[in-house]
């Protein structure tokens, strides 16, 4: 069987889903891997070293159109679509409820779709989770940005000409990326609090040593999955009192809260931006989503006050190198239960909660 890739043709998009590493097991497992002139060449590799292992590198029509399996990132474009083999296998990351009309039309020509962004928040499933290897790195990187565009230094700095106090962060969501953030903060010697709407997050937030702020709600807010609900006018209000009083003695404020499927709420109002100091930073990583900050722009940083609002696009492709090689790991480890080793074709069992959850098999109304 043959696998494809292409290079994503989103500018913002400088990740890989098939790294060095899975193009040997690939091979070792009877695939035949053909890959786009300069596929990895935003993250450090180059198509000699992709051919020495055994990839082939051919143009997009040619790879699109012998492809039994390809693994794209994001959705494929009109123009993709209709090079597509019928009845190939897709693999990657499609969020169908918002691609609609290209999912039919890739079912239109019996193409096996696994989203895997759906992917159920089950034990067996956590090596294949993208989102949550892609949050981690997120939350690294939104405070290696912050502390870059942050006129000041991070940690405490005694000297004979004085004491430099640690800049204060505050993480806003203590999901993956926002934990990540918690432990990349606290590393560079930040003085670092966090919160959530969960209250199961205090134990986690207090392990990576920082302090935990909480609402006080009467409800569970967290769902069977393992993510925050959206909060309804009570709790919204509780929330926003808090947070007046928080963020406006902050230095780096990240927000990564988001809820699956839906925009993201909007926690910190014009009125807490400007109430920080002149030289404080905001990074909204549920910028794409709406955003979690007043003011947050996608692909932009605003400047407002004096307060930079840093609002950059798929932070993971921003450290790309680190993001693809866990990416195409995920996928790796999802291909392995639909393909039979032994009998070296696919085996799709619609049964399993893993493919069940995944598998787009039914037009999208």
């Amino acid at each position: 069987m043959i696998i494809g890739s292409v290079v994503d043709g989103d500018i913002n998009e400088k990740r890989i889903p098939i790294s060095p590493e899975t193009i040997k097991k690939f091979i070792a497992n009877g695939f035949s891997v053909q890959l786009e002139k300069d596929f990895g060449k935003y993250s450090n590799i180059y198509d000699e070293e992709l051919q020495k292992l055994g990839a082939k590198i051919l143009n997009k029509d040619e790879i699109y159109k012998s492809s039994d399996i390809v693994i794209k990132i994001n959705c494929p474009s009109e123009s993709e679509i209709s090079l597509i083999k019928d009845g190939a296998v897709l693999i990657g990351s499609f969020f169908p409820h918002l691609n609609k009309d290209k999912i039919n039309k890739l079912l239109k020509k019996n193409i096996k779709i696994f989203s895997l962004e759906l992917l159920p928040r089950i034990t067996r499933a956590q090596s294949m989770d993208i989102l949550s290897s892609q949050a981690n790195l997120a939350g690294y990187k939104a405070v290696i940005d912050s502390v870059y565009e942050f006129n000041r230094a991070v940690p405490m700095m005694m000297t004979a000409a004085g004491t430099v106090t640690p800049a204060k962060f505050f993480i806003i969501g203590a999901g993956v990326a926002g934990l990540q953030a918690i432990a990349t903060a606290k590393r560079l010697g930040g003085v670092v609090s966090a919160t959530d709407v969960r209250l199961a997050s205090k134990e986690q937030v207090e392990s990576l040593g920082g302090k935990f702020v909480f609402a006080e709600s009467s409800k569970n807010l967290e769902t069977s999955g393992g993510y925050a609900k959206e909060l309804d006018a009570e709790d919204k209000s509780k929330q926003e009192d808090l947070l007046k009083n928080t963020i406006k003695n902050q230095d780096i404020v990240i927000c990564t809260a988001l809820i699956p499927g839906k925009r993201a709420p909007r926690i910190v109002t014009e009125e807490m931006v400007k109430s920080m100091k002149s030289g404080s930073v905001i990074c909204d990583l549920a910028v794409e989503q709406g955003g979690n900050s007043a003011f947050s722009e996608p692909g932009k940083i605003a400047v407002v006050n004096g307060v930079k609002i840093i609002g950059y696009k798929n932070v993971p492709s921003r450290i790309s190198e680190s993001a693809s090689i866990l990416l195409a790991k995920n996928i790796l480890n999802f291909l392995e239960i639909i393909y039979d080793k032994t009998q070296k074709k696919l085996k799709i069992d619609e049964n399993d909660e893993i493919i069940k959850a995944v598998y787009i098999n039914k037009e999208i109304n």
